[in-house]
C-alpha cells in the first residue's frame, strides 16, 4: 500500500501468527531482494479496551517507531478491505498513544492528537520549551522547531526547497546528539498562510515521498510561529495532505488518500 508514495507492507497479524525478527523485516523491506517498503505495518489485537486494533510500525532498518500518519491511513483502508472491521470510525492503539481513524470513500481523516512541544517528549535536549531552537549542524547554525506527534520531529524553515541537500542535512539532523532517540527532519517552505511545500528525511528510512506526521509537525510549528492559518494544504513530493489545527491544546486532524497496490504472499527465510 502507499499513502502519497510513502509505501508500506501491511500484514494481518490477527488472522495469522507473526513473529518477525529485525533481520526478516530488513529482508522484506529490501527493494531488490524482498518486497520493498519505507515501513512495515503490523495489524494486531489491541492490548487496551479503548482500541479496536493495535498498530505497530517498523522502519526499513528494522527499528520500531511510535507513529506514522501515512501508514495510519493505509491501516484504516486495509482493515476494512480485509473484513477485519466494518466501522468507518476506528480507534487504534499505537506506541505513541491512541489515535482515531475516520474513513470516507478513499479519503481517511486521522485525529493525530495534540502536538506536544515539550522537549522531553521527543526527547530533545533543551533547557526549556521554545518556539525555535538554534542547532549546530555540520559546523553551521540553523533554527529549528521541535515537536512530538507521537514521534519526534525537527522542522526547519527553508526559502527554497530545491536548493537544499536534503540527504546530507537530514541525515545530520536525524542523528544529532541533542536527539537521543534520533529524529525525523522536516524542511518546510511557506508559500502562503494556507499552503506549504515539505520534504522529510525520516528516521530510519531516509527521504520519503510523503510523511504524514511530518506534515502535521510542520503545520504545528508554522502555526505556532504565526506563519500559518488553521487549515493548510501541504504539498509533498507524492501529493497533497490537508492539515487542520485550531491551535494550542487542540487535536490536529490530517486528511488524505490511501492506495492498495497489490496483495500477495512471501516465504520468509529463518
Amino acid at each position: 500500500m502507499h499513502g502519497l508514495g510513502n509505501d508500506f507492507i501491511v500484514i494481518d497479524a490477527i488472522s495469522q501468527s507473526i513473529n518477525l525478527t529485525t533481520e526478516q523485516i530488513c529482508q522484506l523491506a529490501d527493494r531488490h531482494f524482498g518486497i520493498g517498503c519505507d515501513q512495515l505495518l503490523l495489524v494486531e489485537k489491541p492490548t487496551v479496551a479503548e482500541a479496536e486494533f493495535r498498530y505497530r510500525i517498523f522502519n526499513a532498518d528494522g527499528g520500531e517507531v511510535e507513529q506514522c500518519g501515512n501508514g495510519a491511513r493505509c491501516f484504516a483502508i486495509f482493515v476494512r478491505q480485509q473484513g477485519l472491521t466494518k466501522n468507518s470510525k476506528i480507534a487504534v492503539e499505537t506506541a505513541g498513544g491512541l489515535i482515531e481513524l475516520n474513513v470516507a470513500d478513499e479519503q481517511v481523516t486521522v485525529n493525530m492528537g495534540v502536538p506536544d512541544f515539550q522537549p522531553q517528549s521527543l526527547p530533545f535536549l533543551a533547557e526549556k520549551p521554545a518556539e525555535s531552537y538554534d542547532l549546530m549542524v555540520n559546523e553551521a547554525e540553523y533554527a529549528i522547531g521541535a515537536v512530538s506527534m507521537g514521534n519526534p520531529h525537527a522542522v526547519m524553515l527553508i526559502d527554497d526547497l530545491d536548493a537544499v541537500d536534503i540527504g546530507a542535512l537530514g541525515s545530520a539532523i536525524e542523528s544529532h546528539e541533542r536527539f537521543p532517540n534520533r529524529v525525523n527532519a522536516g524542511f518546510m517552505q511557506v508559500i502562503n498562510r494556507q499552503e506549504i511545500r515539505l520534504r522529510v528525511f525520516e528516521r530510519g528510512a531516509g527521504e520519503t515521498r510523503a510523511c504524514g506526521t511530518g506534515a502535521c509537525a510542520a503545520v504545528a510549528v508554522g502555526h505556532k510561529l504565526g506563519l500559518l492559518d488553521e487549515a493548510v494544504t501541504v504539498h509533498l513530493r507524492g501529493g497533497d495532505l490537508t492539515i487542520q489545527w485550531p491551535g494550542e491544546g487542540q487535536a490536529l486532524l490530517m486528511t488524505g488518500p490511501a492506495t492498495t497496490v497489490f496483495d500477495g504472499s512471501i516465504n520468509i527465510e529463518n
